[in-house]
């Protein structure tokens, strides 16, 4: 029987992944993933290349189903309803996803083109309450006076702040960050930080996952942390726990110390 759209549960979990394995041509990418995650937590996920934590968000993203175990996702479970309709209440933002039409589209109309979820604008779908809620949106990550600049000549960290603004569009309940920190210098990295500091008290109930490499590109809003190493969770839970020198030397099989300066994250080698 086809699946069949089912609302997004808001009473039950972001993510829930129990004893999530996914093979590709019979290799393990991860085994035995066990992760929650409830609406208003932010999670940043941490791991060295070939962690799993691309294939890990992939199925929270509802993009890939597990080869075992189970996966639900806003509540709802993989497999029982169709993705591309739940996909529809997940915001995704990655430093490799290009922008709609980066050649002549404003950043104002690129951020349009995520309420219809299109590579082009669709003008007719946008109404002034639309239109506004672009506006709007564009103004809290900081750049409202960037509306009417052509995405082609943006920096890469204005850029940055447009794909959050236009993964916000759709009003998603679950939003997912894959290394949007990638290619930005200090200063843009910080710009993105303050958008998804506003960002977190603008909607407290807003489920947000962070992947990075790097301690200093955690947002102060995190409140939990994934581990992960080869393809396993390593560790999971409230940050300030599992942020350990031992674990974190163990993620990157390196000797690592962690600091705390002020609400910011920081490491060095031993």
């Amino acid at each position: 029987m086809k699946p069949v759209f089912v609302q997004p549960d808001p009473a039950g979990p972001a993510i829930e992944l129990t004893d999530v394995t996914v093979r590709a041509d019979r290799t393990p990418l991860i085994q035995h993933v066990n992760w929650r995650v409830d609406y208003g937590q932010h999670w940043v996920v941490l791991g060295r290349n070939g962690a799993g934590k691309t294939t890990t968000m992939s199925v929270a993203a509802a993009q890939r189903f597990p080869s075992s175990g189970t996966a639900v996702v806003l509540g709802r479970r993989m497999g029982t309803v169709d993705l591309r309709d739940l996909r529809t209440y997940i915001g995704l933002v990655g430093a490799a996803q290009r922008l709609p039409d980066e050649t002549g589209h404003t950043a104002h109309t690129v951020v349009l083109t995520g309420h219809s979820g299109s590579v082009l604008p669709l003008w007719e779908r946008y109404d002034d309450t639309i239109r506004d809620r672009a506006a709007k949106l564009l103004e809290l990550v900081g750049c409202a006076n960037l509306a009417e600049r052509p995405v082609r000549v943006l920096s890469q960290g204005e850029r940055a702040r447009v794909r959050l603004a236009r993964a916000l569009m759709a009003d998603p309940m679950l939003l997912i960050l894959d290394e949007p920190f990638a290619g930005l210098d200090l200063p843009a990295r910080e710009d993105m930080l303050a958008a998804l500091h506003t960002l977190a008290a603008a909607q407290p109930k807003l489920a947000t996952v962070t992947v990075t490499h790097h301690l200093e590109e955690i947002p102060v809003t995190t409140s939990h942390l994934l581990m992960l190493r080869a393809g396993t969770v390593l560790a999971a839970g409230p940050i300030a726990d599992t942020l350990t020198d031992a674990d974190l030397s163990d993620c990157f099989d390196r000797d690592l110390a962690v600091h705390r300066i002020g609400e910011r994250w920081a490491a060095h080698a031993r």
